[in-house]
C-alpha cells in the first residue's frame, strides 16, 4: 500500500496518538460537572463517539447539547463556564491543556512504524485535525518534524474552512501536499472524518477502529478499516 499513493494524509487524535483518551477525560470532567449541575443524567462515554468525535470543539458541544435537548447561546470567545457553547468548550480545552502538560503522550507504537516505512520511500504526509491543539500535540509526542503539512482547527478557522464532514480541510492538506485527492490515502478513526475523506473524492479511506466501531466506519464510507495501522504494512 505505500507505494500506491502519492501523498497520505492522518487524523490525529485516536489514529497517531492516544489523544483521544486525554480528549475524553476532559470532556468527562467537564460535562459530567454540567450535567450534575443541572440534575441530568450524567454523561456517557456513548456520547462522546455519537457527538463529540472528529467534530470542531464547539460544534461537537452543540451537537451533545441538542441532543439532550438543551439550548444555549453561542457566547463570546473569552468566555469559561457553563452558560454558553463557547463556555463549555473553553472550559474543556483548559482542561485538556492541563492534562497534555502534566501527563504527555506518546505516539501509537504501529502507527509510528507506519509512518517510518512511509517516510523511507519518501511519501509526503499531513495532519489533518479538527483541533485547535494539534501542534502541541504533535511537539509533544515528537511527531511534528515529520508532516509537511498540519491543517488543524487553527488553520481551518483562519482560511474559513469549515470542519468534517465537510471535505474542506482534506482537499485543502492535498493541495499543500501537491497531490490529488483521488492519488492520495487518508486514515481516520470517526466516522464523520471518513464522511469528509470520502465526500472528498480520495483514493483510499481507511477507517481506524478505535472504539468508534467497524461498521459505523464502514457505513461512514471506509474502503477497509484496521485496528492498528501497522496493519497497513502487511
Amino acid at each position: 500500500m505505500i507505494d500506491r499513493y502519492d501523498a497520505y494524509l492522518f487524523d490525529l487524535d485516536g489514529v497517531l496518538t492516544p489523544t483521544v483518551d486525554l480528549h475524553m477525560r476532559a470532556w468527562a470532567e467537564t460535562f459530567d460537572r454540567f450535567f450534575a449541575e443541572r440534575g441530568l443524567a450524567p454523561y456517557g462515554e456513548d456520547e462522546y463517539y455519537a457527538s463529540l468525535d472528529g467534530r470542531p470543539r464547539f460544534a461537537g458541544v452543540a451537537t451533545l447539547l441538542a441532543a439532550r435537548g438543551i439550548v444555549l447561546p453561542e457566547g463570546s470567545p473569552d468566555d469559561d463556564g457553563f452558560a454558553s457553547v463557547t463556555g463549555i468548550g473553553n472550559r474543556k480545552n483548559r482542561m485538556f491543556s492541563e492534562l497534555l502538560e502534566r501527563d504527555g503522550i506518546d505516539p501509537y507504537p504501529g502507527s509510528l512504524r507506519l509512518l517510518d516505512a512511509l517516510a523511507a520511500v519518501g511519501k509526503p504526509l499531513a495532519v489533518v485535525s479538527s483541533s485547535r491543539n494539534a501542534e502541541p500535540v504533535l511537539r509533544a509526542s515528537g511527531l511534528r518534524d515529520r508532516f509537511a503539512a498540519v491543517v488543524d482547527g487553527v488553520v481551518a478557522a483562519r482560511e474559513g474552512l469549515p470542519g468534517k464532514p465537510a471535505p474542506d480541510t482534506f482537499l485543502r492538506a492535498s493541495e499543500l501536499l501537491g497531490a490529488a485527492p483521488g492519488r492520495s490515502a487518508v486514515f481516520e478513526d470517526a466516522g464523520s472524518g471518513v464522511a469528509a475523506a470520502r465526500a472528498g473524492g480520495f483514493g483510499l479511506v481507511v477507517g481506524v477502529d478505535r472504539g468508534a466501531g467497524a461498521e459505523e466506519l464502514r457505513l461512514a464510507g471506509a474502503d477497509t478499516v484496521v485496528n492498528d495501522l501497522e496493519e497497513c504494512l502487511r
